[in-house]
């Protein structure tokens, strides 16, 4: 295992069970070394699904499975691997998602279909499938709700800790529960998801519901992060309601009122995964909170956060503790955005660096310097074009990252 990230939380949340679903976890040797390696997911007949997946023109065989599978809008079961991501197998990997998920419908009592599978690790590696199918019955015997910390470590990679969250929220005065689980460390730059995220709610709500919900708040959490400007070929963030709480009427539309509460929720619940992430980017030192402002629209705020955000010149000099503030205003400048550099404005750690074009009057780097010998920065950007904002975070580049990543597979 890596060596814990000096930003990794406490300890490991404590989270309430959900209502209808239950877990099972191994280690089937996939992955040498491990306690666990593959996850089993029960879910109680008419739970319904959303899921957010890449992009990426090389996505796995499991997220074009995923894909197909979620136009059902209803779920029995998810399985996970970690150790090997099945991405770029060819027909063999098509084939290995099929086997997998045909054996958990068989334990399960339900259709393939019905069976969600996800994994990450390495890419372009044969999924030795035989393992997965010998493991599965004994988890499927095992299955227990609550344990979200055997669950979140099934499914790490590079990750130093198992990543975890939960809110609660009322509908119609009834309670009901939000918890999930994820893993990223590294090849992280969203683009419709991030790595993996598994998120678990006892509502009763309609796929479509499910799915605006979901769209919304990965919008404002995951699709927010970025570790490395890499995208992953297996990004999977699925939401699954089980209807198994204390029976609130079935919501018709997102926008019901009385979703306003789970709507909170989730995102909060989000958020703290995405972040949990960037935390434990690989071989980071330090969490970056990018604040941008005065863009023509929220969209372009982001665009410009994570231009910023993605700079090797930004992150490395952050990783140097380097007040550089120049390499900010070179990142704003290639974002490609509409900007007004006699308004652009800078700021770190609290202290106004430019205004009017330049840098400031009377501009002192020491308490600057101070922050970013941090491990918390901060960093806000007012482009002066518009309304538009939005809020990015990210991690320093240091030698560790390439350090993990030249030795992956060895």
């Amino acid at each position: 295992m890596p060596q814990l990230s000096p930003l990794a939380p406490a300890a490991f949340p404590a989270m309430p069970a959900v209502a209808g679903v239950r877990f099972a976890a191994t280690a089937c040797g996939i992955k040498p070394g491990v306690a666990s390696d593959l996850l089993l997911v029960d879910l109680v007949p008419g739970t319904t699904v959303a899921g957010v997946l890449t992009r990426s023109l090389t996505a796995s065989p499991p997220v074009h499975w995923c894909r197909r599978a979620l136009a059902g809008g209803r779920a029995r079961g998810l399985v996970v691997n970690s150790g090997n991501a099945n991405a770029f197998t060819g027909p063999a990997g098509t084939a290995a998602v099929e086997t997998t998920a045909a054996e958990a419908a068989r334990l399960m009592g339900c259709a393939a279909e019905e069976v969600f599978v996800a994994s990450t690790g390495v890419i372009g590696e044969p999924l030795p499938t035989e393992r997965i199918v010998a493991a599965l019955p004994g988890l499927a015997g095992a299955l227990a709700p609550g344990d979200w910390e055997a669950a979140a470590r099934a499914i790490m990679t590079t990750d130093t800790y198992p990543k975890g969250a939960a809110a609660r929220a009322a509908i119609d005065g009834l309670p009901v529960a939000v918890a999930g689980i994820a893993k990223g460390s590294g090849m992280i730059a969203p683009d419709m998801a991030t790595m993996l995220a598994f998120l678990f709610t006892d509502a009763a709500l309609p796929a479509d519901v499910l799915e605006d919900l979901l769209g919304a708040a990965v919008d404002r959490s995951f699709h927010c992060i970025t570790v490395d400007g890499d995208t992953s070929t297996s990004d999977t963030v699925l939401l699954f309601a089980t209807g198994a709480g204390e029976g609130h009427a079935e919501p018709a539309a997102a926008d019901d009122p009385r979703l306003e509460g789970l709507r909170a929720a989730l995102e909060s619940v989000c958020l703290d995964l995405a972040q949990q992430v960037v935390r434990d980017g690989e071989g980071a030192q330090k969490f970056v909170a990018i604040a941008v402002s005065g863009a023509a629209t929220d969209a372009a705020a982001r665009r410009i956060g994570l231009a910023v955000a993605n700079s090797p010149l930004v992150k490395t000099a952050i990783a140097g503790s380097d007040a550089n503030w120049g390499r900010i205003v070179m990142a704003v400048g290639k974002a490609g955005e509409a900007i007004d550099p006699e308004r652009l404005t800078i700021g770190v750690g609290g202290v106004r660096i430019t205004e009017a074009g330049g840098r400031a009057d009377g501009y002192d780097e020491a308490p600057v310097a101070v922050h970013m010998a941090g491990r918390d920065i901060e960093i806000a950007i007012d482009v002066g074009v518009g309304e538009g904002s939005a809020t990015v975070w990210t991690c320093d580049l240091t030698h560790g990252y390439i350090d993990i990543n030249a030795d992956y597979r060895t």
